[in-house]
């Protein structure tokens, strides 16, 4: 393995020999994808074409207030479904030969292990919110500043950090007396590939335990959560191999033997990679569960205005925004306000965005602000909570469908802008994911930001990440720019048209005053939230649970 360490560009060196024309010209690489609700494996050639395709559901979990979970078993059986679906679709010739895997996956979910990998309790997603008291308590012991400064993310619920203080404290306390492994989605992926406990920097980073400077787990924060350093994984840079498939696991996928396992990166950082973000001047923006976006930078910085988090790209960061309720409120429009199953999800979508069409730039009066899952920057405020203003008796399921295609669009203006102040000029937004198959939302976006938005050339940019960085590692490539010239493409580009004045004006006049406005009667309606849950709780205990479910 060559660990590239935190100095340098991995743009001009190969970890991996270089392959000749003809053993490029026959070879696969498989991204491995494991994300919130499934699996999903793509084999790329030299191309960044996706040759075959696999996919395994993986299902989530909400079982009380604000808790979020999964099997952690259920990331390997997928993992397992998806993989050789992928490789049973590369036919069985054997003119296309898999070179290298690489993992991307869900951020911030992690799950805690015995000695052998076994799982103690339910993975806690990324989503779980069950740890505020830890937050402020957090703060409280080390103060927000330096948390902030060391681990590059301003404390709140989402780094796997206070979840984890939550688990080993209030939520199974007996678990600590355990000493258990904890592990990120890629470190339980890489142990059951290969036989080693590695995960990359990349990936760990969401953790909340790193030194961002550092590029280690950091003694300060460790201490916090009350874990010595034997307790995590082994780190390694993206792109480093990890080891070979053990022939277990390889008779498990249907690959042979030995086949490289690349250390990858989170979902965001490689959805950027995949996108072909290399360096400033340009986001990404990535429409899935939750909306990310993202500015490569080649310095350590902070700011409350992002998080920051290590680029897929060696030596790089990432200052990133999120907001959690992407879509996610879309899901939550069709299951729960609908009443629809999961199932009819893109019928119903489809049937509301045939109507949105029609309706006019602020969904005829109705604004959202899209906090369905709190907000992170630039406000901090895990108690923040959606809304919606100017309800009238003419709105119907479009206008609000419409109103969430929007709100999140004035988000993102917001987060954008506040990244140029604090880094510098953003001049296009590379789109993917699931919500960029929507021209609406494309041309949305375009008219809010008033920039121009380009949809990357692969959807699942996340997985072509993985499959960029694997390719590097196996030598189909003399270095990560030339792997990411040929593997990445663009799509349509969407551009500012005439509804972007009347944006303009929603925005400055409208939508940017809302949550201000409103903080302090969301954070007493947070508190009196949670104590009218804690009288219900006394009154029946049974009651305050939610049921499981599997939202789409």
């Amino acid at each position: 393995m060559v660990d590239r360490g935190m100095g340098g560009s991995a743009l001009d060196s190969a970890p991996g020999s270089s392959l000749s024309s003809a053993q490029r010209d026959d070879a696969v690489v498989l991204g491995i994808d494991c994300s919130t609700t499934a699996c999903k494996v793509i084999a790329w050639d030299a191309a960044g074409r996706a040759v075959s395709t696999g996919r395994a559901p993986i299902a989530l979990m909400n079982p009380g207030p604000d808790a979020w979970e999964q099997d952690a078993e259920a990331w390997w059986e997928a993992t397992t479904a998806a993989t050789r679906e992928a490789v049973a679709g590369l036919g069985a010739d054997g003119s296309l030969r898999v070179r290298a895997l690489g993992i991307t996956h869900q951020r911030e979910t992690f799950v805690v292990t015995d000695e052998h990998g076994v799982p103690l309790h339910a993975a806690l997603v990324w989503m779980d919110a069950r740890c505020r008291p830890e937050v402020a308590e957090a703060v409280r012991v080390l103060g927000e500043a330096r948390l902030h400064a060391v681990s590059g993310k301003p404390p709140c619920t989402t780094p796997s950090l206070y979840k984890l203080l939550f688990l080993l404290g209030r939520g199974a306390p007996s678990l600590r007396a355990r000493s258990p492994r904890v592990l990120d989605v890629h470190a339980l992926l890489s142990w059951r590939l290969t036989g080693r406990v590695a995960t990359s920097r990349a990936s760990a980073d969401p953790l909340g335990l790193m030194d961002m400077e550092a590029g280690a787990f950091s003694p300060e924060l460790l201490a916090l959560a009350g874990l010595v350093r034997d307790q995590l994984p082994a780190l390694c840079a993206p792109g480093d191999v990890i080891a070979g498939l053990s022939a277990d696991a390889a008779a498990r996928l249907g690959l042979p033997e030995g086949v490289p396992v690349v250390a990858g990166a989170g979902d965001g950082q490689a959805a950027a990679l995949g996108a072909g973000l290399r360096g400033p001047g340009a986001a990404y923006l990535n429409l899935g569960t939750a909306i990310v976006s993202g500015v490569v930078s080649p310095a350590y910085r902070i700011d409350r205005a992002f998080r920051t988090m290590y680029a897929a790209t060696p030596g790089a960061y990432l200052l990133e925004t999120d907001l959690k309720g992407g879509t996610f409120t879309l899901s939550w429009l069709v299951e729960r306000l609908l009443g629809r199953a999961a199932g009819d999800a893109e019928a119903v979508l489809g049937g509301l965005e045939r109507e949105a069409r029609g309706l006019p730039p602020g969904a005829d009066g109705l604004l959202l602000v899209p906090y369905w899952n709190g907000v992170m920057n630039p406000y901090w405020d895990d108690g923040a909570t959606g809304i919606t203003l100017g309800w009238h008796g003419g709105h119907a399921p479009a206008h609000l469908y419409r109103a969430i295609l929007e709100g999140i669009a004035l988000e993102q203006r917001l987060h954008t802008e506040a990244v140029e102040a604090a880094s510098g000029a953003i001049d296009e937004l590379l789109v993917m994911g699931g919500g960029s198959r929507s021209d609406l939302w494309c041309q949305i976006l375009a008219d809010v930001t008033g920039k121009p938005v380009v949809r990357a050339g692969a959807s699942e940019a996340s997985a072509l990440g993985a499959g960029i960085l694997a390719a590097w590692a196996a030598g189909l490539f003399p270095d990560l720019g030339a792997a990411v010239d040929a593997m990445t493409s663009r799509g349509a580009t969407f551009t500012p048209g005439p509804q972007q004045a009347i944006y303009d004006r929603l925005y400055r006049e409208v939508f940017a005053g809302v949550y201000p406005a409103l903080a302090g009667a969301l954070g007493r309606l947070a508190a009196l939230r949670v104590e009218a849950r804690a009288t219900r709780m006394a009154a029946d205990p049974a009651a305050s649970a939610a049921s499981p479910r599997t939202p789409s």
